[in-house]
């Protein structure tokens, strides 16, 4: 599906719209204004910073906080559908690659919705069609009667085959995370094989996504033992692929007996003084480590960017920012929605 292309791709062009765009995104006093708000008044107000046609299309069937979230999520699936389709060559490959998580997301909502028996519209609601598949193809899937037609055709669509043996265990017992762990696992494996690294900046952005690998590998080791699970029943969710937690680095890290025990070799991770404190505080808190992973990755984004500014590397630090952004979004109107105090709201964001 992802086939390296000959042709090197527009990349000065698409990275200098991808510096325009990121320009205009919100910034730290403004989400300070946004905390004043009630969110009548934050719609209006996230309808000025950009979303007005997000939020006039979408304010005809809804209101409120699902008005927020749902003109947040279309923005910026229509923004990075624009950046992907105005790309060419490499480029084009390499994001395409990318933003396949977005596809994944989407796949994850629609077989959920569909063994829940929610309704097409409500599974449309929570889709971000930010990927190769656009809306029509989404509107398919959803039309099929069965979660098997729907995975069948999502394994065509995005050249995939999901092993029997996980498709046999979801027949079994009809949770459906054995699927999503796969698929995941497969976008990063996928991903890391269209990079190319014939260049510095393309280098970076492989570092970068191996970098996120450990990442999401050490918040999971750290929830998982948090809840008292450990060793091969910890193994099972890790993805290969990292680039300092190799399968041996996790291995060591699952089987240790406690949090406590893992800090020797956590300390050795080039992101760990980024969330040291939280992973060694007495009570642990893994929203709080994730906040701080967010932070460390968007710190990385910004620094790799501007050393080669015609590169890959400021469109994927524009959409890393316009990700984070639509979060704080969705995380202000709900906070605000359930009346949390506004200093505590702040503590949430990722600015």
């Amino acid at each position: 599906m992802f086939g390296r292309s000959k042709a090197k791709g527009n990349y000065a062009y698409t990275a200098t719209k991808a510096k325009a765009m990121k320009s205009q995104l919100i910034k730290e006093d403004d989400y300070n204004k946004m905390l004043q708000l009630n969110v009548t008044e934050l719609v209006h107000f996230v309808s000025e910073a950009g979303y007005s046609k997000e939020i006039s299309e979408i304010g005809e069937r809804v209101r409120g906080i699902d008005l927020v979230e749902r003109a947040t999520y279309a923005n910026m699936a229509s923004t990075f559908k624009k950046l992907l389709d105005g790309s060419q060559g490499e480029l084009h490959t390499v994001l395409a690659a990318y933003l396949q998580k977005w596809d994944n997301w989407n796949i994850k909502v629609i077989l959920r919705g569909k063994s829940y028996g929610l309704p097409a519209e409500q599974i449309k609601d929570d889709l971000v069609p930010a990927g190769s598949m656009g809306a029509e193809a989404l509107d398919k899937l959803i039309a099929l009667e069965s979660t098997d037609e729907i995975i069948a055709a999502f394994e065509k669509t995005e050249s995939l085959t999901i092993p029997p043996e996980v498709l046999h265990e979801y027949h079994e017992n009809g949770n459906l995370g054995k699927i999503e762990d796969f698929i995941d696992k497969y976008h990063y494996e996928r991903l890391l094989k269209v990079i190319p690294t014939t260049s510095i900046p393309t280098r970076m952005f492989s570092d970068y996504i191996r970098e996120t690998v450990d990442i999401k590998n050490v918040e999971t080791i750290m929830k998982l033992k948090s809840e008292g699970i450990n060793g091969d029943a910890v193994m099972e969710y890790i993805i290969p692929g990292g680039k300092q937690v190799d399968m041996k680095l996790a291995k060591q890290l699952a089987d240790a007996e406690n949090v406590t025990d893992t800090f020797a070799d956590l300390a050795q991770l080039d992101f760990y003084e980024d969330v040291k404190e939280d992973v060694e505080s007495e009570d642990m808190d893994i929203c709080k480590i994730f906040q701080n992973t967010k932070k460390h990755e968007l710190h990385v984004a910004k620094k790799f960017s501007s050393q080669y500014p015609l590169s890959v590397l400021p469109v994927v630090d524009y959409m890393i920012n316009m990700e984070n952004e639509a979060r704080n979004i969705r995380t202000i109107a709900r906070g605000i929605e359930s009346g949390i105090d506004r200093e505590t709201i702040k503590e949430l964001l990722v600015i």
